[in-house]
């Protein structure tokens, strides 16, 4: 059974974003999440969400129990904030040749506040550890954070990514190669962030964190999607730190059973909910398995996991 909580980092205390890959070269299923620096003490306004690394943690049992391994070593030009620069909510792929491909959301610098650039980048690596060849991906603007991407039938790759410039909106690219990319603007008119896009029951779907919990879409060919009622993770749960909403989350299909691995902030909650201090500002990573039912997806955050997630065919 998936231990509860999943995962929580021990530099500072802040995992989020998670988004999970199978590591050959290990032989284990590895995470990779947004570190935020919840216990770091002296950081006015949102600085503490800035000047972040992509932490990393590994399972030895199918994604039930994760140990943390370090970050990612990513090295990025002085262009783009250099060894200064914030690093935010990946996604990772492999291609055909075995090479990795991560796709990074990037701000060149570390601020007290949301009105700098923010641009994904493209880095690659053999080894899932180390990370170059960084090249910014040309998209709607220079207000563009969390991509996901996902293979299509033809081969070809397509990329899903928030436009903060236009309402939050999902907007999404085109590839041939996970190199030369194409913007083809609006895919889903709904304010949140964190989209995520995946295959399963033989339909494409898409979860959007939008704030009260994670908001559903359903596709037959990832193009035009519709929404489905019922938000996920928008009740608070009842397990050890689940006790508040969830938030921006990756997907795993395995053996045909899908798993959402989600990040709450467990300390917002009661009469200091509002508060800014580190136990508002910590986070860390959950799962809970989805059910699909009639074309609509629901989770039960409180029902025991039984995961062991198999290695990619």
């Amino acid at each position: 059974m998936a231990a509860k909580p999943l995962f929580r980092d021990p530099v500072y205390d802040g995992a989020a974003d998670p988004t999970l890959i199978w590591n050959p070269g290990r032989g284990r299923w590895w995470m990779f999440y947004t570190n935020r620096r919840a216990t770091a003490q002296g950081l006015p306004g949102v600085t503490w969400v800035h000047g972040t690394r992509i932490g990393i943690a590994e399972s030895p049992d199918g994604g039930a129990h994760w140990t943390y391994v370090g970050t990612a070593d990513i090295d990025l030009p002085p262009g783009l904030g250099g060894k200064d620069a914030t690093h935010w909510a990946p996604d990772i792929v492999r291609a055909g040749d075995g090479t990795f491909h991560m796709f990074l959301t990037v701000v060149p610098g570390v601020f007290e506040d949301w009105k700098h650039p923010r641009v994904i980048v493209h880095l690659t690596s053999t080894d899932l550890r180390t990370w170059r060849h960084p090249a910014i991906v040309p998209l709607a603007n220079d207000k563009v954070i969390d991509p996901s991407l996902a293979r299509l039938p033809d081969g070809t790759w397509r990329m899903w990514y928030n436009n903060e410039l236009d309402h939050k909106n999902t907007y999404y690219a085109d590839s041939p190669d996970l190199e030369h990319w194409t913007d083809r603007g609006l895919a889903v008119a709904q304010r949140g962030e964190g989209p995520k896009v995946f295959r399963w029951h033989g339909a494409w779907w898409m979860i959007v964190d939008v704030w009260h919990g994670l908001a559903v879409f359903r596709s037959s060919d990832a193009l035009t999607w519709r929404k489905q009622d019922a938000t996920l993770l928008e009740q608070p749960g009842h397990g050890p730190d689940d006790g508040v909403m969830g938030g921006h989350a990756d997907v795993v299909v395995s053996g045909g059973r899908a798993y959402l691995f989600y990040f709450v902030h467990p300390g917002r909650q009661g009469p200091d909910a509002k508060r800014d201090g580190p136990e508002q500002r910590r986070s860390l990573i959950q799962v809970s398995e989805l059910i699909e039912e009639g074309g609509v997806v629901r989770t039960d955050r409180d029902a025991k996991v039984a995961i062991r997630l198999d290695p990619p065919v």
